[in-house]
Order: C-alpha cells, then structure tokens, then sequence
C-alpha cells in the first residue's frame, strides 16, 4: 500500500465520525486548475469583486463572458480516483460529511449526495438570484447572453444573477458556515485533502475540529501550517492515496 495510505485508512477503519475537507488539490488530477499557484486561475486573470460585480454592469458583463467561455475552468470536469474515494466512504456511512472550499460540484458528480457536501465557497455549476436566492441553471442565460449580450437578471424579482460562488468581498454564507461548525465538533477524525490552509475562515475548521478532540490528518502535496498540529501528515500525490486507501470500480 502507498506511503501513509496504511495508516490513513487505519485511522479511518477506527473512527465512527469521519469529516472531510477538501481544497483544490483534490481536484487538480481532474484538470481543474487551482487558485494562486503559477498557472493557476489569479495568475491568468483578475478576481472581479462582489462589490464590483453588483456596482458596474461592465464588471458583470466581464464576469458572465468568463462563465461562458469557461475560462476559469472550474466547470466540465470529470471525478478523479480521490473524489471518487471519498464517496466510497460517504456511501460506507463513515464520512458524515465533506466541508469544501471548492466550486466545482465534483464531489457531488462522484456520487456524495448534495446534504453531505457542505460547500464553503458556493458552486459555479449554475446560478442564483442575489435578492430572491432563485436558483438558475447556466443554459437558461448562455444563448441570450452569447448571441445578444443580454446580461442575466432574475425572471422572478428583476434582482441581479451571479454563478452561485462566493467571490471576493461577498459576505460567506452562514447556513454552510454553521453546517460546517457543527459538523467539525461532531468529529472523531478530520481529514484534510488538497488544501494549502492558508484562506481563512475556512482554515479554521482543522484547529477546531483538533480542540474539540477530533484526530488530525492532512493530505497534500505540499506542505501546510498546520502540518505540526496533525496527527497523520502525507505529502503525496491525492488520488494514488485515496485509491489506496478506497479502491472504488467507478472510472478514475
């Protein structure tokens, strides 16, 4: 078995309520690039501002230009082995939850079904309404907005649409926020997958979840801050691990 699978899976075999917390690294092996790393997605262009986005219809126009010409490439990706280990686990009932700061709806096209996966950072796979929370799926709005220009609004209130991710400056959402607290607390062993634990106040949840009395194991290829407060630490690579540790028959 590789390097540190044996134990990961040991502590998980042993723990009755497992949480999992995935950054970009886990999804990284699907082709989705990541944030801050060169060649990442803020080396290629400039993150648009909530404020920015609600104040000037330029800004939304540059934002709705990226959704649809993909450019970002958060969206059209497939599961890797990692994504689909964790469902294994889910389906096994040891993970109650997956906390994750992605945007790209992996874990729920692995399998996880949508109340296990708490996201953090909101899904670029479709659209909502910031006045009446409506939500949208992306087709509604692609061919008006490619062929005519047409910026999307709400059909329902006339409120302004974004892609239903948190961007920079927008307030974090509470009822993930409190999921994903209760969630931590109630945990005997956190897995962190694929995250650098640097973007706050997401970090947070592997410190509380290690005060509340939960085991520690970290999952990344590189090293993070809280590396020194971990239980289990792996440097390697996510999918060889998890694959490892859950072999699942659903294609990598």
């Amino acid at each position: 078995m590789a390097d540190g699978a044996g134990e990961l899976k040991r502590m998980i075999d042993e723990a009755a309520r497992v949480v999992v917390f995935t950054g970009a690294g886990v999804s990284t092996e699907s082709g989705v690039p990541d944030f801050r790393s060169p060649g990442g997605v803020w080396s290629r262009m400039q993150p648009i501002y909530f404020q920015d986005f609600v104040k000037d219809e330029a800004m939304r126009r540059e934002a709705w230009t990226r959704v649809f010409n993909r450019s970002a490439g958060w969206t059209g990706a497939k599961p890797n082995s990692g994504h689909f280990a964790i469902a294994k686990l889910v389906a096994e009932g040891k993970v109650t939850a997956v906390i994750t700061q992605n945007v790209d709806n992996l874990h729920q096209d692995s399998g996880v079904p949508d109340d296990k996966v708490i996201e953090l950072h909101g899904n670029a796979s479709y659209a909502a309404c910031l006045g009446c929370a409506t939500r949208y799926e992306l087709e509604a709005f692609e061919k008006p907005f490619m062929e005519d220009g047409v910026i999307p609004i709400c059909r329902s209130c006339g409120g302004l649409v974004k892609t239903a991710t948190i961007s920079f400056g927008q307030p974090m959402p509470a009822e993930p926020m409190q999921r994903a607290e209760e969630a931590t607390r109630a945990a005997d062993l956190f897995i962190v997958i694929g995250s650098s634990l640097v973007v706050q106040p997401a970090a947070g949840f592997p410190v509380r979840a290690k005060r509340a009395g939960a085991s520690l194991a970290i999952l990344n290829r590189e090293p993070t801050p809280l590396d020194p407060i971990a239980d289990l630490v792996i440097h390697d690579e996510i999918g060889r691990i998890l694959a490892a540790v859950r072999p699942s028959n659903d294609p990598p």
